[in-house]
């Protein structure tokens, strides 16, 4: 006889009011709004194709590039260590183009033009000076057609955007050739600043002087005129390893995961060949002279050519590729250029060259990932021309497959923005990631990102950057918190043989709740468009949901802190976190940071150096004060060393707690900085009070005695009293009055030098002493602050 089961379905109990879990949701630039995520493979599939755009290779990696590659890194961790996709990253290194092979070729040219003209025995007269003003002036006039260029388009889209029966999208054709011209106008006036240094060295500058002035225009104005002699390919070759080797060092300085698959376009040369070969025989590319070019209008007769800019379709500035021999339109690009003088060349049918620059993605992702990516990522500035070529090339080569879409998913980061402008090397305007570390660190940096809508523009400053501090402060702070209540907790417990009430209470409900609550929201955060500011901003609110707890639980208190549940709320955090590439972690000697090290020699003479100082003082009579100085100084030093923080509480005992040495020592050098700052504040604001007291005093020493100021009007007796007009006549009872009052008048405008040199005679002198005292700490202020900075 069988047994019925009673269960009921928990779908079922809710009666339709149970809340839909919620959907990841990504902002997909195809359509510019936020759309569910699904794989290519279906709703079901954990499989994720993913391209990204990587370095060009012609110079360092600056924070632009962190802000693409780290955002990228955080989207893609949180695909995989959250919502569990398998990713298969693929990300390219583009070291053929045209940047490349221009840097390469200037650095060379200058190097060889530096040895000739820095070599004593090869001295040309004036012959630097007269060649970077001859670079300086074709710099100028080679980038004021670039400004008149982008005024012009600017005006006409502008005009086009008034029209109310003009194409939709002009105004953003607008807002982009504002930032265009922006740019354009920054290139303008740093060669104007150029040309004001380079008068400024005078006719007397050496060589190496007005090199470092002007080198860049020099190359520039070198590779035109001799570019096409350099004909190593080795040149192109070390020069591009060079800047790969640097950005992988780089990538791997700040936690970047590397890619599944690194693709170079040097290795897949015969793919883009084949490729270019299928647009062509798609019948979407014609050659001339050598060169492929796209054919933009065959491929929209059928397709949609710029899915995502429209606006910028036809736009020669917004193009960026100029004009050449053969090209039937001027939205064409090349997929293959012929071979020129002075650059690095492969065989093709077409004959010897180079490929295009937007071909190379197309070929790459398409031979590793196939006919659909899921995800395709790169910066703002490439979703045109380059990511609009991409769909087209990608779109032309599959035509005969019926290929309408060879991307599901675009995602583009935002510019990262420095005083107003994009950070670019174009623009000289940007800090290498490595000079960037040297004050920041990885952590910080990553936070910085994590505390920023990915898709949306940002402006790297002090704001960000301390935000992004504070907010690491805050979670260091809570894992040294929970190590500390662990460990008090673990005293109570060997206090009371080893048992300690696991019953919760009110206060253990609240937290508990409180870490729910945070885990729908951190999800729900992360479903919408990977909102990791709205996620970190949860993570806050449950950390100050535990430091309540924590003082409710803490020492005195008639409960013990309850420790599965302190950590589960730190195992919580601690993984949200990683999911972002934030490493903390409790650091206490339970913790993974301690594991296999031994550092009982190290504390033992920490202990005892400072008892040695305490005896030392004791026996010479010190007072409280130096043996508080000697408690600090333990603290800021040996324990700093030793990677522990020491906290004095009030009413208590000092709290310890555990952080790696070089935070505590970056802290205190940001803290002695920050009190340096504010001492020079002061003292810059005294020098400038005594400055100006120096300048009303020595003009009041300087004024002349009350008689002879007023000696035009009166006439006085020996001891100074008024008595007659200045032609002698007897003043009256008025006119004394009067002049009386005049020389009460010019009395108190000396009075306070008066009073000033009664109380001290040399106060003039002892004025001029201070204000020079003060210029001389200023001037030793800041030669050791040049000093610390070379």
């Amino acid at each position: 006889m069988s047994c019925a089961r009673d269960w009921t379905p928990p779908s079922s109990l809710h009666n339709g009011s149970a809340r839909p879990a919620p959907e990841l949701h990504l902002y997909n630039s195809l359509v510019d709004a936020k759309v569910p995520f699904v794989p290519a493979a279906g709703p079901g599939s954990r499989h994720v194709s993913w391209y990204t755009c990587g370095p060009t290779v012609y110079d360092s990696a600056h924070l632009g590039h962190a802000r693409n590659y780290l955002t990228f890194d955080i989207l893609r961790r949180v695909l995989e260590d959250h919502f569990g996709y398998d990713v298969r990253y693929v990300m390219n290194v583009t070291d053929i183009d045209d940047k490349i092979i221009l840097r390469a070729r200037r650095n060379h040219l200058l190097e060889a033009y530096r040895a000739t003209a820095t070599d004593p025995s090869q001295a040309r007269s004036g012959g630097v000076a007269r060649d970077a003003r001859a670079a300086l002036a074709a710099a100028q006039a080679k980038q004021a057609k670039k400004v008149g260029k982008a005024h012009a388009e600017r005006k006409a889209a502008l005009e086009r955007s008034s029209d109310p029966c003009g194409p939709r999208g002009d105004g953003r054709v607008v807002a982009e050739l504002d930032t265009l011209l922006a740019q354009e106008e920054h290139v303008a006036a740093r060669l104007a600043g150029t040309l004001a240094a380079l008068e400024a060295l005078g006719p007397s500058a050496d060589a190496a002087a007005l090199l470092g002035v002007a080198g860049d225009v020099l190359a520039e104005w070198l590779d035109a005129a001799r570019g096409g002699e350099v004909t190593d390919p080795a040149v192109f070759r070390a020069h591009a390893a060079r800047y790969e080797a640097e950005f992988l060092a780089d990538m791997e300085a700040l936690g970047v995961r590397p890619p599944t698959v690194l693709t170079r376009v040097s290795e897949y040369l015969p793919e883009v060949v084949e490729f270019v070969r299928g647009i062509e025989r798609a019948g979407f590319a014609y050659s001339t002279h050598g060169s492929v070019y796209f054919d933009t209008a065959a491929f929209s007769a059928g397709h949609t050519y710029g899915k995502l800019a429209p606006w910028s379709v036809g736009s020669v500035a917004l193009a960026g590729e100029a004009g050449a021999d053969g090209k039937r339109h001027p939205s064409d690009f090349a997929l293959w250029k012929a071979r020129k003088p002075g650059e690095p060349a492969w065989p093709s049918p077409w004959g010897e060259g180079r490929p295009g620059w937007h071909i190379e993605c197309s070929a790459m992702a398409s031979k590793i990932l196939g006919r659909t990516l899921d995800i395709h990522t790169g910066g703002e500035d490439l979703r045109f021309p380059h990511h609009d070529n991409e769909l087209a090339q990608s779109e032309a080569h599959y035509h005969a497959c019926g290929c309408r879409q060879w991307v599901n998913y675009f995602l583009h980061s935002g510019h990262l923005g420095i005083d107003g402008l994009k950070m670019s090397k174009s623009l000289k305007n940007f800090i290498t990631i490595r000079a960037a570390l040297e004050s920041i660190s990885a952590r910080q940096l990553r936070l910085m990102f994590v505390l920023q809508a990915w898709e949306r523009p940002m402006t790297f400053g002090d704001q960000v950057l301390g935000e992004a501090r504070s907010r690491e402060k805050s979670v260091r702070d809570f894992f040294s918190n929970v190590d500390l209540a662990l460990r008090e907790a673990q005293a109570l417990a060997d206090a009371a043989a080893g048992t300690l009430p696991e019953r919760w209470e009110a206060e253990e409900e609240v937290l508990q709740a409180a870490l729910e609550s945070t885990a729908e929201l951190v999800h729900a955060a992360l479903c919408d468009n990977i909102n990791t500011r709205g996620a970190m901003d949860a993570l806050g609110d449950l950390i100050k949901a535990f430091n309540v707890y924590r003082s409710a639980r803490g020492p005195g208190s008639a409960s013990p802190p309850q420790r599965l549940l302190i950590r589960s709320v730190a195992s919580y955090v601690s993984r949200i976190l990683g999911e972002f590439g934030l490493e903390f972690g409790v650091t206490s000697s339970a913790g993974p940071e301690a594991a296999g090290r031994d550092e009982t020699p190290a504390v033992l003479d920490a202990f005892a150096a400072f008892r040695d100082e305490i005896r030392r003082l004791a026996k010479e009579g010190a007072g409280a004060g130096q043996v508080l100085a000697a408690c600090d100084s333990v603290r800021d030093g040996p324990l700093v060393d030793l990677g522990v923080q020491l906290e004095d509480r009030a009413g208590g005992p000092a709290a310890w707690k555990r952080e790696d040495p070089a935070v505590l020592r970056a802290e205190q050098a940001r803290r002695a900085q920050q009190a340096a700052e504010a001492a020079e504040t002061r003292r810059a604001a005294r020098l400038g009070r005594l400055r100006r007291d120096l300048d009303r005093f020595e003009g009041l020493a300087a004024l002349p005695s009350v008689p002879s100021a007023l000696a035009d009007r009166y006439r006085f007796d020996a001891p100074g009293e008024p008595t007659a007009d200045a032609g002698g006549a007897p003043l009256d009872d008025k006119a004394l009055a009067k002049a009386r009052k005049e020389v009460a008048k010019q009395q108190k405008i000396r009075k306070p030098l008066e009073d000033a040199l009664e109380k001290n005679p040399d106060f003039l002198e002892q004025l001029r002493a201070d204000i020079a005292a003060l210029e001389l700490e200023g001037g030793a202020q800041g030669a050791a602050a040049a000093g610390g900075a070379g």
